[in-house]
């Protein structure tokens, strides 16, 4: 009886000791599970409110790294509008008579001028792969219009895929802006944007291998249809590789928070906010600048690399004129992220040093116009010896000043916001005006504006938009943005639009 007892209260102790040791490991299997799902989250993104409490981990590539999406979007670019600025750069797009070029600049901006303005509305609708693929494929067909001018001489087509071009410009500037401004963090906003322009105008330098080698044994006359088809080539390229771009949401910085929280929006809070723009003080700085920054192309294009040089030399000038804008936005992004200033400070220093260049360009430019003024002296950098040196150097520096220019005032847009929402807009905006200065500029040439008139206009614009791009550093650049509502009517995340940042 005794050892039924025993044997009674030694079984009830084992099976406690089994309980014990069966909840312990319970307890021991869930902690490390718990553990797990908190690194997956960190590895995988950010928390709920879009940051992660550890960095990502460091790695040489990283797909959804910002710049790696700064990079393709360089490339696309390079090979579409880097390929149309190479084409013209030639001078009336490669055409002995400038008309056809003029007349298609123009349809193509005008078109480009009301597409930028709504093609932030057309991105956040749409996102960026639909966006940029319908941008780039008009591109191909502009390029095209120019192989048939080379056989029939028709404007007509010339002119419709100018305009077309023009409303897929709008949408592919829109998306670019929205990606290139708001992917990279406050302090490398002003490399990544040089990163992208040196990238982009790469696309010029190789476009003008293009004419020049294949023109190079032609020293006057339209160029050959060689050069039509290779700028085609390059720009298919350019419109299939949009597909490899990521969505913005899966883009994340190296400190893991996202890029940007951009939620598809609906067409009546885009049409609302494209209207509130041109009600907001810092939009309305950005006119001048904006107006400037391509009504400058019409007098450098057609009046001096398509009136002072020969054939192929207009080719081998465009290598180094879009070279030159690769040195120029490496150096002012430079300046503009530049050591531990302020980013005011920096604001205002790269201001000052854009319109210091930028005065001493035009005026040489002044003294070479005054000194041509109406020849075609059909210099060539073979055979023209010292005469074409002054001339070269010259348009090398309008290259210069367009990229330090171009990339100043984008840097000034980037320190406005940062959802890629809100930049898509602006950027659209400055796009939308900057087209609208370039249609007028393309048909006031068209109408026989004196070059010497067209040149002291460019200087006259660009010179008022130094002091407004001051005061916008003054009152709108600040060292730091965080996610609030703007004072001014930013969207509203529920109903599918990021709101402005502000600045603090």
């Amino acid at each position: 009886m005794k050892l039924k007892v025993e044997a009674e209260e030694s079984f009830v102790s084992l099976q406690s000791d089994c309980s014990i040791i069966l909840s312990e490991r319970e307890n021991l299997l869930s902690v490390p599970s718990a553990r797990c799902s908190e690194d997956l989250i960190s590895i995988m993104g950010v928390s709920d409110e879009g940051k992660s409490s550890e960095e990502v981990p460091s790695r040489r590539f990283r797909y959804n790294s910002p710049v790696v999406q700064i990079i393709l979007i360089g490339l696309i670019c390079f090979c579409c509008p880097g390929m149309f600025n190479a084409l013209t750069g030639m001078g009336g797009g490669g055409q002995v008579n400038a008309d056809a070029a003029n007349n298609a600049n123009t349809a193509l901006y005008t078109t480009f001028a009301v597409f930028g303005i709504l093609g932030g509305g057309i991105y956040n609708l749409l996102g960026p792969h639909l966006t940029l693929f319908a941008g780039c494929s008009t591109y191909v067909l502009y390029a095209g219009s120019f192989l048939y001018y080379n056989h029939h001489q028709h404007q007509l087509f010339a002119i419709i895929a100018g305009g077309v071009l023009g409303i897929g410009a709008g949408l592919l500037w829109a998306g670019q802006g929205a990606i290139m401004t708001s992917y990279p963090s406050e302090d490398k906003k002003g490399k990544y944007i040089s990163l992208f322009w040196s990238i982009f105008n790469l696309g010029g330098v190789i476009g003008g291998f293009i004419p020049f080698l294949s023109n190079y044994h032609k020293e006057s006359g339209n160029v050959n249809d060689g050069t039509y088809i290779g700028f085609m080539c390059f720009m298919l390229v350019g419109t299939f590789l949009t597909w490899a771009l990521l969505p913005p949401h899966k883009v994340v910085r190296n400190d893991g928070t996202k890029a940007t929280l951009m939620k598809y929006s609906n067409p009546r809070t885009e049409f609302l906010e494209v209207l509130k723009l041109f009600l907001n003080w810092k939009m309305l700085l950005l006119v001048p600048p904006s107006w400037a920054s391509n009504f400058f192309y019409t007098y450098q294009f057609n009046h001096v690399n398509g009136k002072l040089f020969t054939v192929r030399t207009k080719g081998f000038n465009n290598i180094f004129y879009w070279g030159a804008q690769m040195l120029g936005s490496v150096g002012i992004g430079y300046i503009l992220d530049h050591g531990s200033q302020s980013r005011k400070k920096r604001g205002y220093i790269g201001v000052c040093t854009v319109a210091l260049l930028g005065t001493a360009i035009w005026g040489g430019g002044l003294a070479n116009q005054l000194k041509y003024n109406g020849e075609e002296p059909n210099l060539d950098f073979k055979d023209s010896g010292a005469s074409y040196a002054g001339p070269f150097v010259l348009y090398f520096s309008y290259g210069l000043l367009d990229a330090i220019f171009q990339t100043l005032v984008y840097w000034m847009i980037g320190a406005l916001a940062d959802d890629s929402q809100t930049l898509s807009r602006y950027s659209g905006f400055y796009k939308g005006v900057q087209s609208a200065g370039a249609a007028v500029a393309w048909q006031a040439d068209a109408h026989n504006t004196s070059p010497t008139a067209e040149l002291v206009i460019n200087w006259c614009l660009t010179s008022i938009s130094y002091p407004l791009l001051l005061i916008l550093v003054a009152l709108a650049v600040h060292d730091k943005t965080t996610d609030a509502t703007d004072l001014e009517g930013g969207g509203d995340k529920e109903n599918g639009t990021a709101k402005d940042s502000m600045q603090v």
